[in-house]
């Protein structure tokens, strides 16, 4: 069993990449500050697995801890990099945290990479380094244009990092664009549990259908789409963390044809915000109060993904569609709301 090393491993998406490894035969180790994510998960992980994953709490920005990991774990063979703050608006609010944080843990993880010769490395980057594209859907050689916020422009750094880590050394590397992934794991063991006030599209709906929040808002209704709502491609967390099995596997089984290959990770569809809420009222069968409010700061017009490189070299093939998404998540919230009630919110994950 190949050991590999997910940062962020406690996150939305680390966590089901976690659960997919797992489940395609490989060892796990984490390394979650927690900082913007619930230790608790790993238990839902190791409900779904059978496997307890140990999770190395430190924080990736102070280079002697993240040393430490790997003095402790000379055999790694892969890392696949998540951990990163994440939110648009906040990023645009504050955007030296962004730069500080997210940039840092990314220089010190390929630092330790290198040092200790790790060859394959998966990064997590995201659709937002196109920017607003002028042409939809994007490719993979699609024109980055400027970067809404300062969460994109860490992305697009932070890939121009990898690659030039690559051509200086002998890592290989993934860079992994993904849209927007929601949803929740199946087995409903784990899903996204947001920090405060949610930032995303789906938990923001959840919460507010299940009484959590008031009213969601829609954050404008004037964009020059087909009903006025930003337009953005959904994509089940499941079928995203696949993806970076999928990716590992392309680099240990040497089947790059460069040291750092690019990959849209998309369903190809693009749904707006208003479909999208109209998609969460067919299949629960909830009506969601919802108000229309101003355009948000650093949102993207529309953009949605081309995925045919990921399908045809990675072998890549989304599973789940826009109803299963919805329903997944509603699933989840439902569990996590039952869970505080029972529980307390300290233990509100999975017990």
């Amino acid at each position: 069993m190949k050991k590999i090393l997910v940062t962020g491993g406690c996150g939305y998406i680390g966590s089901h990449t976690i659960v997919d490894l797992i489940q395609n035969g490989f060892h796990v180790i984490s390394a979650d500050n927690n900082s913007r994510s619930n230790p608790s998960i790993l238990e839902g992980i190791e409900k779904t697995t059978g496997v307890k994953v140990k999770n190395y709490t430190i924080d990736l920005c102070i280079l002697d801890d993240t040393h430490a990991v790997f003095q402790e774990n000379p055999d790694i063979a892969g890392i696949i990099h998540f951990a990163a703050y994440k939110a648009v608006g906040e990023s645009v609010q504050q955007p030296l945290m962004y730069f500080e944080n997210n940039l840092n843990s990314l220089i010190n993880i390929l630092k330790c990479a290198a040092e200790f010769n790790i060859p394959n490395f998966v990064f997590s980057s995201s659709c937002t380094v196109y920017g607003n594209p002028e042409e939809v859907p994007v490719t993979e050689t699609t024109a980055w244009r400027e970067a809404e916020s300062a969460y994109g422009s860490t992305k697009q750094m932070g890939e121009k990092i990898v690659q030039q880590t690559a051509n200086a050394t002998h890592i290989q590397s993934v860079l992994l664009r993904y849209f927007n992934p929601v949803g929740a794991h199946p087995s409903n063991n784990i899903g996204e549990i947001p920090v405060g006030q949610p930032a995303n599209l789906v938990p923001a709906i959840t919460q507010t259908a299940i009484g959590k929040l008031s009213q969601m808002k829609v954050h404008g209704d004037d964009y020059p789409t087909r009903d006025g709502s930003c337009i953005r491609d959904y994509i089940h967390v499941s079928d995203i963390a696949h993806a970076h099995t999928l990716a590992l596997n392309y680099l240990l089984e040497h089947r790059n044809s460069s040291n750092c290959d690019v990959f849209n990770l998309g369903s190809g569809n693009g749904h707006s915000v208003l479909e999208v809420i109209g998609t969460f009222e067919k299949v629960t069968g909830h009506k969601l109060n919802y108000a229309i409010g101003p355009r948000r700061p650093g949102d993207v017009i529309a953009i949605y993904a081309n995925n045919e490189k990921a399908r045809t070299i990675l072998g890549w093939t989304p599973q789940y569609n826009l109803d299963d998404m919805m329903l997944t998540a509603w699933n989840w919230e439902v569990k996590l709301n039952r869970d505080e009630n029972l529980f307390g919110s300290k233990n509100a994950t999975l017990n």
